[in-house]
């Protein structure tokens, strides 16, 4: 098991993001010296208050990366997806604004010079994929926890950068579609199964699991 290279609690700073017509609302946090930033690809239904993936975030804070969590919908979308739910699976779409937020990045003074890492949990997994295949420069690594890599589709083979996926060992159905999107990826890629997880790795222990196993893969691929 690594171990954390930092300690302490870096600022946390709210940013907004323009991606195409829209803002988007982020929280970047900056660990002194940080190596590379990991930017989260949030699920279905999900934004950058997450407690899952604030606990990841924290976590990679601790072994020096940079993190930025952003809400990919704007809180007007958000209003209409709670009742359409359609806008949570325009994967798409959600790719071109992970795009526009990894320009953002490259063109932030505060993170231009960092490797971008994407983060993505559920639907917002397929979307990092896509991103990641689309704007393939700068991009070190990508993770997925119980995300759906499949929704990806024909860009996985276009994929460069090396692909972690972390499933939960109870959540046979991601499982199954984790592993037809594994064999189709053309990089250095990895499945980990966590013991006794479900699709929301709510049981005690698997979450840090998670956490760590995702350090780890972008401490390996950051150099």
């Amino acid at each position: 098991m690594i171990k954390p290279l930092h300690s302490g609690n870096p600022e946390t700073t709210p940013v907004r993001i323009p991606a195409g017509d829209v803002l988007l609302s982020a929280d970047l946090t900056i660990p002194a010296e940080a190596k590379a930033i990991v930017a989260f690809a949030h699920g279905s239904g999900s934004g950058r208050h997450s407690t899952r993936n604030r606990y990841v975030a924290e976590t990679l804070n601790g072994y020096r990366f940079a993190t930025l969590l952003a809400d990919l919908l704007t809180e007007e979308e958000e209003v209409v997806d709670m009742r359409t739910r359609h806008l949570r699976f325009d994967i798409p779409m959600l790719a071109e604004r992970l795009i526009h937020i990894a320009e953002w990045l490259q063109g932030e003074p505060r993170t231009k010079h960092l490797k971008i890492g994407w983060f993505g949990a559920s639907t917002g997994a397929g979307a990092a994929l896509i991103a990641a295949a689309r704007r393939p420069e700068n991009v070190m690594a990508v993770v997925s926890r119980g995300g759906r890599p499949d929704l990806a589709g024909d860009y996985l083979p276009d994929v460069l950068a090396p692909v972690l996926l972390i499933v939960g060992e109870n959540d046979p159905q991601v499982l199954d579609l984790n592993k037809s999107a594994l064999a189709r990826l053309n990089v250095q890629s990895k499945l980990e199964i966590v013991p006794n997880a479900t699709h929301l790795f709510e049981e005690p222990g698997t979450l840090e699991a998670a956490a760590l196993l995702a350090a780890e893969w972008f401490q390996g691929n950051s150099d």
